[in-house]
């Protein structure tokens, strides 16, 4: 009896161990509203649409303590349609994020499919919109496409000294006969103390496509932001100035010429910037912004952005928000009102939905 007793006593010893040693979580956010949408080529459109403020997604992520301060960890990321159920990218399970990699007191290094340290110095420091609803910056600075996330990407992010930290992304394009076309290497430098959070980031963006007539030494797409802000108390300010060279540095959201006319072409040399501010009162908090594009092409199609929104806590996990946005094309540029999920249809778009997290 006693040795049966003494088996259970280290068998749950060990369980507990292992528990604490070893986690997983699923996580992930839960996200609808009605979009109307104004200004398009089709006319206005009223939608039930996801992932408004933050795509709906569903996620799995762990760590496993392998002792002397070092942790593996993972993470896998589904994005979902909630008003159809679909994945919002067909033929894809995690879509939206999959690595795997270490961690120690050195830093972090993982493998697989990331965010970009420009998508993250937008999205994180430079939007007081977090590069969600109809105020997203997304609608003007150039985070279309593999500017937002990459395949194939290796990743270290250091930890932070001083107020400082840094991360360094590669991603391969694995292009047979060519190590570099269609790579993307992308940088960051962080600081953050007290009220403020500041952020240098770069994107470097190959467009060559190896093996093909016609794709081969083209341009190089370039991106550099400096965001910022600071948190005054009683509410946060937020600036931001991109700078947009080369091929591919300003991709449009919605390249289907949703004005009609004669298409929209993608700036080569563009600058952004960004002034907002977020002011908590209560359970909510008020949310505005002014972009501008300065396409300084011959073309010249430049566009401002103005946005308006209102969040509104119910508990620590759901929210209600409302918001709108409204863009001034100019000679014939084409940037659409959109959200998190949706590139948009028209110059305008008010959205009003529900958010909630687990």
């Amino acid at each position: 009896m006693k040795k049966t007793l003494t088996a259970i006593a280290i068998f749950g010893a060990f369980s507990s161990l292992a528990q604490a040693q070893s986690s997983v979580a699923v996580y992930g956010i839960v996200d609808a509203g009605i979009v109307r949408e104004q200004g398009g080529v089709n006319g206005s459109a009223t939608n039930i649409s996801s992932g408004i403020g933050s795509a709906s997604r569903l996620g799995f992520r762990g760590t496993e303590d392998l002792g002397n301060g070092v942790s593996a960890l993972f993470l896998l990321e589904a994005g979902y349609r909630l008003d159809t159920g679909a994945s919002d990218v067909s033929g894809s399970i995690f879509n939206r994020q999959a690595y795997v990699g270490l961690k120690s007191e050195l830093g972090t290094l993982t493998l697989g499919r990331q965010y970009t340290p420009y998508y993250n110095a937008v999205s994180q420091v430079a939007d007081p919109f977090g590069a969600g609803y109809a105020g997203s910056a997304k609608n003007l600075m150039p985070t279309a496409g593999v500017n937002t996330r990459t395949s194939n990407a290796v990743v270290y992010a250091s930890p932070v000294v001083n107020g400082f930290s840094g991360e360094l992304s590669y991603s391969l394009a694995e292009q047979g006969g060519n190590s570099i076309a269609g790579r993307q290497i992308g940088a960051a430098l962080s600081f953050g103390a007290g009220k403020l959070n500041a952020r240098l980031a770069h994107n470097h963006r190959n467009n060559d496509v190896a093996g093909l007539a016609g794709v081969q030494d083209r341009q190089i797409g370039r991106n550099t932001l400096l965001a910022a802000n600071y948190n005054f108390g009683v509410a946060k300010a937020y600036a931001a100035y991109g700078v947009n060279e080369g091929l591919n540095s300003s991709p449009l959201a919605n390249n289907s010429n949703p004005f009609g006319g004669v298409a929209p072409v993608a700036s080569l040399d563009s600058r952004d910037m960004l002034i907002g501010v977020q002011v908590p009162f209560g359970a909510n908090a008020l949310m505005a912004s002014f972009i501008r594009k300065d396409d300084r092409t011959a073309f010249n199609q430049d566009a401002d952005q103005w946005a308006l929104g209102l969040t509104r806590s119910l508990s620590k996990r759901t929210s209600l928000y409302t918001s709108y946005g409204k863009i001034k094309n100019k000679n014939g540029a084409g940037y659409t009102v959109g959200n998190n999920s949706d590139v948009g249809s028209g110059d305008t778009a008010y959205n009003a939905g529900i958010r909630h997290t687990f």
